[in-house]
């Protein structure tokens, strides 16, 4: 960066020079050491998006650019070169090589108490593997990422706690967890823009070298993309639940091509089949990383949306003045539900988005895409605020992410432990079964396990246009200690979808969160 005779720009150039390291600083001994902080990222985030976008060269070294899936993997960080390991830190950071998917490198820096320090790629950090390559002629190619260990489940041994890799991606686990979904820094037109989707990435980092008896790890990150740039800073605190607490600070860039869909806290998941959607050819009962999404609107309600595999793209908005909470959620938490000894999704987390202030009106939005196996990530989520700001205007947000196991985050009163779809003995022919489809619903939760089992309980069942009940009965289920709910509706047209919602109700009393569920066209 150029200096430019404004005091900001003095200022973010002060800021890049004292990123080069002790070489650069060693020139100016009378200047305290710079350290990167919350106020000098949100000025190079704006300072970014006042400027044109200029993306990353992503070209590799032949050699390794001719590497395949197999070759790549086999290139392995040495754990005993993790950052902060001679330290006997709690925690300690090891990072990922460039290849394949991974071409553009990452910068990434070190904040201490005296001062700010780039941490290079070397290549004497890596074990190559069976690969017969050169890396001591590729300089400084970057990392692609890095993941922080953590004694997560056993004090003797630290284990991958959070990995930053890809875009703005990255994932946590919390204790007796394994890797599931995702999160995202932001989400650009998701869908319905003739461009495409725009990912932003995180360009730079900053990891804050935690104290010796630390039980949380800070770090900053810099997101930037041809429409958006962003100043990202997690506190990261492990545990049975591990909790990010994440601000943000995002300013849009001048554009000819608008934004459509700002999507904020973005969740990415998969779900291929489950007990809505079983699948016959499979010896496996259900397939996914989540299987439901969970909200709460600002007035208190409790939603659940069962996921689905769609043949099409679907998309559904829930729209609130005030989100109090949404999540992607993995609520089976049995090996018999999935029966694979290998992928245990049973141990896949939940992950739980609770915005911090007010985030004001707008709607969460679901996206449920068309996969033929479960390597695909077909389902996202995401806040969409009602209003963006204007090109260079910051948009302040913070929010808490848990991600949970046993313990996720529930309705108070009862909630929805499976959704089970299709028909017993029946002697409806294939086109009625068709156009009246059946659901089985069980409830469980503390409203409900109180209750005696002659308890007037009533089931409210409503349909959206183009649609009406025929059945709605709610009667006791010992099995779960709660209430089943059967329910049948009928559909005027197949090649519309339709909306279904249902709760439990008690005397005047709601005792449930309400199921709400998309009928997709056939």
């Amino acid at each position: 960066m150029s200096l430019a005779l404004t005091r900001r720009l003095i200022l973010l150039s002060t800021i890049w020079l004292s990123l080069a390291g002790p070489a650069v600083q060693a020139q100016t001994p009378s200047r305290p050491p710079m350290v990167m902080d919350w106020e000098r990222l949100g000025e190079l985030a704006r300072d970014k998006a006042s400027r044109p976008h200029r993306d990353v060269d992503g070209r590799l070294p032949p050699d390794l650019a001719a590497l395949d899936y197999d070759g790549v993997r086999d290139i392995r960080f040495r754990p005993a070169r993790a950052t902060w390991q001679d330290r006997k830190l709690p925690f300690e950071v090891q990072y990922f090589h460039l290849g394949l998917y991974q071409t553009r490198p990452v910068r990434i820096h070190e904040i201490t108490p005296e001062g700010t320090r780039a941490l290079p790629y070397r290549s004497e950090d890596y074990d190559f593997g069976r690969n017969r390559l050169q890396p001591q002629r590729w300089g400084d190619l970057g990392h692609a990422g890095f993941r922080v260990h953590f004694p997560l489940n056993n004090p003797a041994y630290k284990d991958e706690l959070v990995v930053f890799l890809g875009a703005s991606y990255f994932r946590a686990l919390g204790a007796g967890q394994q890797y599931g979904l995702s999160a995202r820094a932001l989400a650009i037109d998701t869908v319905g823009s003739p461009e495409g989707e725009e990912f932003p990435r995180f360009t730079d980092f900053w990891l804050v070298r935690p104290a010796p008896d630390a039980q949380a790890i800070t770090i900053l990150a810099l997101l930037d993309s041809p429409r958006a740039t962003g100043a990202y800073r997690f506190e990261i605190r492990p545990g049975t639940t591990t909790s990010m607490t994440v601000q943000a600070r995002v300013y849009l860039r001048e554009s000819a091509s608008p934004i459509r869909t700002l999507g904020l806290a973005p969740l990415t998941s998969m779900y291929l089949f489950g007990e809505n959607q079983p699948r016959a050819n499979d010896f496996r009962p259900e397939v996914h990383d989540s299987d439901g999404l969970m909200m709460l609107t600002g007035e208190g309600e409790w939603l659940w949306r069962p996921l689905q595999n769609p043949r099409a793209i679907s998309v559904s908005s829930f729209s609130m003045q005030q989100p109090r909470g949404f999540g992607l959620m993995q609520r089976d938490r049995r090996f018999a539900s999935y029966e694979d000894i290998e992928a245990r999704y049973e141990r896949r987390p939940s992950a739980w988005v609770r915005p911090i202030g007010d985030w004001g009106p707008g709607r969460v939005e679901l996206v449920q895409l068309p996969t033929p196996d479960e390597t695909h990530d077909n389902i996202v989520a995401y806040w969409v605020p009602q209003r963006l700001p204007s090109p260079g205007q910051p948009l302040d947000f913070s929010y808490e992410l848990l991600w949970q196991g046993e313990d996720a985050q529930r309705p108070p009163s009862a909630w929805v432990a499976q959704t089970r779809a299709g028909y017993g003995y029946t002697r409806l022919d294939a086109q009625s079964q068709a156009r009246q489809p059946k659901f089985v619903l069980d409830f469980t939760g503390p409203a409900l396990q109180q209750l005696p089992p002659d308890a007037p309980v009533q089931a409210v069942v409503s349909t959206g246009p183009g649609g009406r009940v025929i059945e709605a009965v709610a009667y006791p289920n010992p099995e779960l200690r709660g209430w089943r709910l059967s329910l049948r509706v009928e559909r005027d047209s197949l090649n519309q979808p339709l909306e279904l919602r249902a709760f439990l109700r008690h005397r005047d009393d709601t005792v449930s969160e309400t199921w709400t569920h998309l009928l997709l066209p056939q």
